[in-house]
């Protein structure tokens, strides 16, 4: 089941790739919520197809639709993961209101595995400036049921399957290992989630 962490405002702005994932998300969403749709263009064929699909979707169901293209050329310092995400942040954060992402659990857990591997185990935190993620609690399994039983179609990105980006790696080498080892990963990640987010007293 889908689930909020925190309530959300009428108006927002979700985060866009046209992936299962943001499928889900803004299907959910617009039933309750006024939504604009935020679509970032990393320059490449991928991103070609999956801006195609995005407007027709938000034509179908009616949803106003921000999206800006990168124009800058990546620096030698960083990696291509590292300069699409700053890019994106980038965008994101300079829309005014509240921006939503469809980050879930299983993003948490590949980031938590990443970050032990690296002596720094953390999950992705809740917020970050105007950018709030409700999500991290859901199982990427219920946005496909969710797509699939609404009769939802997504764009599936050909590159999450390419073990050259770490993220990727991690997603398809390492999380199954990691829940041989403890079949409860998952909940003891959520646990983590939930203690970030709780006030502090």
């Amino acid at each position: 089941m889908i689930k909020l962490l925190k309530p959300l405002p009428k108006k927002l702005t979700v985060a866009f790739s046209g992936g299962v994932d943001s499928v889900a998300v803004v299907d959910f969403l617009r039933r309750k919520h006024e939504v604009t749709c935020a679509f970032f263009h990393h320059g490449t064929e991928t991103s070609n197809k999956a801006n195609l699909f995005v407007a027709e979707f938000c034509k179908t169901y009616s949803l106003d639709l921000i999206t800006q293209k990168i124009d800058k050329e990546k620096p030698a310092a960083e990696s291509y993961e590292e300069f699409w995400r700053n890019q994106r942040y980038s965008f994101l954060e300079s829309i005014p209101g509240t921006v939503v992402t469809a980050h879930h659990l299983d993003d948490c857990i590949e980031t938590y595995i990443y970050g032990c591997l690296h002596g720094t185990p953390k999950v992705i935190p809740y917020s970050r400036n105007n950018i709030v993620r409700p999500f991290l609690t859901t199982r990427k399994q219920e946005f496909y049921t969710w797509c699939l039983k609404n009769n939802l179609e997504w764009c599936e990105d050909q590159t999450n399957t390419d073990r050259k980006y770490m993220r990727n790696f991690i997603r398809n080498e390492i999380v199954e290992r990691a829940f041989y080892v403890n079949p409860g990963l998952d909940k003891v990640v959520k646990k983590i989630v939930l203690k970030n987010i709780e006030p502090k007293v």
